[in-house]
């Protein structure tokens, strides 16, 4: 499961990582430093300094693995495996994401991971709606992914603002990207796959400035 989660956002970013994430993939909360195992959610990117390097883990709960074996979104994506499809999504797009930039000399910053991970939410949802029912695209999908979002409990104030402000840039961002992903123009909807993969490769800053400059204008403009 969360290595074909990998290669379909690989695939719609042109974006390789060159690691698997099965590979880095923990089940078990036992498996989590010890100070991070009572308040770890269903969800963990585990990035821990040691002595001798770090340690990168993916947590991901094993009770969503087993449910999404029993009702596999990659067949069919519905309101009874959406959540647990997005809490896998956001592991992998974590790891994806710092494995790609790291592979080019890049720093990534917790705002950056957050913001793409809801973007990848996001298009990856779309990506696999359309796949299933090509005559029908979900306009729903942006309201019910960042209209209905709850922070987990126990989080401090600091990191409810940058969850807070991760959301609320990339509900901007995908609401740019949806008047062209919605085209019937394939020439369209070729640019904001083109559009996606320019963002996908910002940084930060750079992408917070694109979201800011485009707000009012095409989701196709060139990100600078």
């Amino acid at each position: 499961m969360l290595q074909r989660l990998q290669h379909l956002l690989e695939t719609i970013y042109d974006a390789r990582s060159g690691h698997d994430v099965q590979q880095f993939l923990l089940t078990q909360r036992r498996q989590l430093p010890r100070e991070r195992r009572r308040l770890a959610q269903d969800e963990e990117l585990v990035v821990v300094d040691e002595r001798d390097g770090a340690f990168l883990g993916v947590y991901i709960d094993a009770a969503v693995l087993r449910r999404l074996q029993r009702r596999d979104p990659m067949r069919a994506l519905d309101s009874g495996n959406i959540a647990d499809f997005w809490t896998a999504l956001e592991g992998v797009s974590h790891f994806s994401y710092l494995m790609w930039n790291n592979g080019h000399d890049r720093g990534v910053s917790q705002l950056e991971l957050e913001l793409q991970a809801e973007v990848d939410k996001y298009i990856a949802s779309w990506w696999l709606l359309r796949a299933q029912n090509p005559g029908y695209f979900p306009r729903e999908l942006r309201r019910v992914l960042f209209g209905r979002t709850s922070l987990a409990d126990g989080l401090d104030a600091s990191r409810q603002a940058l969850y807070m402000r991760a959301t609320r840039y990339a509900s901007s961002f995908c609401t740019q990207l949806e008047t062209t992903l919605s085209s019937d123009r394939p020439a369209l909807r070729h640019a904001a796959i083109a559009a996606l993969r320019r963002f996908y490769r910002l940084g930060s800053l750079r992408k917070l400035r694109h979201i800011d400059m485009t707000a009012r204008g095409p989701a196709t403009g060139a990100a600078s």
